[in-house]
């Protein structure tokens, strides 16, 4: 039976107080090679000891504005796979609702 190991990297230049200076990421099987970023989430499940672990990257030149835009999108996204992960509708229709929410205290609906 043949198997596919898929990898995902992650390179982070660090400045002399090790603050990330720059991201890239790649992940051949998606068509993404050295893609710069300015920030990353990322949490892994822990089954063990029953627990996310998460690494949040960001650089420091991440402007303000783009961070708030980009932890809207997050969270929407992460409603989306809640309901197709869990199968909750009614739940992810109250995440979708807070993201809303947040989105109108942050002011990023015009």
């Amino acid at each position: 039976m043949a198997t596919h190991t898929s990898e995902i990297s992650i390179k982070v230049r660090l400045d002399e107080n090790k603050i990330p200076e720059e991201l890239h990421w790649t992940a051949p099987d998606g068509g993404i090679e050295d893609s710069e970023s300015k920030a990353m989430l990322l949490s892994v499940w822990d089954h063990r000891t029953q627990e996310a672990l998460r690494i949040d990257l960001w650089t420091k030149d991440m402007p303000l504005d783009e961070m708030k835009v980009f932890f809207h999108q997050t969270l929407m996204a992460m409603s989306g796979t809640f309901q197709r992960a869990t199968g909750d509708e009614k739940m992810a229709a109250t995440m979708r609702d807070f993201c809303d929410y947040f989105a109108e205290k942050l002011e990023l609906k015009k």
